[in-house]
């Protein structure tokens, strides 16, 4: 014993000076439970939401303003207030939150903790109906948190054809599930529509990209003294007794615009974007201003879709 502890007070008069601190904290082990904010974000849906409405204020105060598709009936307003279920699957209660799919978007509300068979939700979501649509498919999940989450209840809405009028309604819409069409519940949905004739027109624009489509070249390389304003992979025809090489003057071809370069990322472009995004990774913005051509506008609309999944 005398030995041992004699080796272990040498060995430690033998670290150097500072490292005896830094193995220390290292040897630090947390016992207990995890906390519940661990590997997420931290953020509340209430701050998501107002964060994302941060990022609409000042997009408004700096000029943006979000395209509206031409396509559409107009701007549909969905709240999902509550629901009333007949059974509550498991043995603790669920946590219920619902997905909804209206054409190509989907929507989810937050968990209702505890809710399990009367969930209160109160979200309410705003999106484009676009023409033709008139239904929306609605499933409820009980939210597990070491399984995949149990689908609970479903049902197919059809928009009640005086919301496409202009009417507001409050409705409960049957659900189906395990123990049948129509029996497993009903939903509480309050519907509204703005037609698109009465949206804002300022807010309506096209969109325009300074970069023309890329041409892939197909069988011709490109020859040296290529002019300005031919597409890529023509052939040049140089004429006779004019040297190899050397610049040949066209006459401008209709219809062709020569093509423009692409706008470049400033930094104050950089450091604006960055104050409505501060979470997105700069590498990200410049590959997301890359792909849609340069165009400001149509990058800060593709990021706030980005922070909004």
């Amino acid at each position: 014993m005398s030995t041992n502890g004699s080796t272990a007070a040498t060995s430690q008069q033998q670290v150097p000076a500072g490292a005896g601190e830094t193995g220390s904290r290292r040897n630090q082990v947390m016992l207990g439970e995890l906390p519940n904010d661990f590997l997420r974000s931290g953020r509340t849906q209430e701050q998501e939401d107002e964060r994302i409405a941060h990022i609409l204020q000042a997009q408004q105060q700096a000029g943006f303003v979000q395209p509206i598709p031409t396509n559409i009936a107009g701007r549909l307003s969905v709240t999902i207030v509550q629901a009333k279920l007949n059974k509550n699957y498991g043995l603790t209660k669920m946590d219920p939150y619902c997905r909804v799919r209206l054409g190509h978007t989907v929507f989810e509300t937050p968990t209702a903790v505890n809710g399990a068979r009367n969930p209160r939700w109160n979200k309410t979501v705003q999106t484009y109906l676009p023409h033709g649509v008139d239904s929306m498919y609605m499933e409820i999940f009980d939210e597990r948190s070491f399984t995949m989450d149990d689908r609970v209840a479903w049902a197919v809405i059809t928009i009640p054809p005086v919301v496409m009028s202009g009417e507001t309604v409050d409705e409960w819409f049957s659900l189906s599930g395990r123990l049948g069409d129509g029996l497993e519940g009903s939903v509480n949905l309050v519907l509204s529509l703005t037609p698109a004739a009465e949206m804002p027109q300022q807010m309506s624009y096209v969109t325009t990209y300074t970069t023309p489509p890329v041409m892939m070249p197909m069988y011709y390389p490109q020859p040296i003294g290529q002019p300005v304003g031919m597409p890529v992979g023509m052939p040049v025809v140089q004429p006779m007794g004019q040297p190899m090489g050397q610049p040949v003057a066209y006459p401008p071809q209709p219809g062709m615009v020569p093509q423009r370069p692409m706008p470049e990322l400033t930094e104050e472009d950089m450091k604006q974007i960055k104050e409505m995004f501060p979470d997105m990774d700069s590498e990200v913005i410049k590959s997301v201003f890359e792909a849609n051509g340069g165009n400001k506008d149509a990058t800060i609309n593709s990021l706030l879709s980005i922070a909004a999944e």
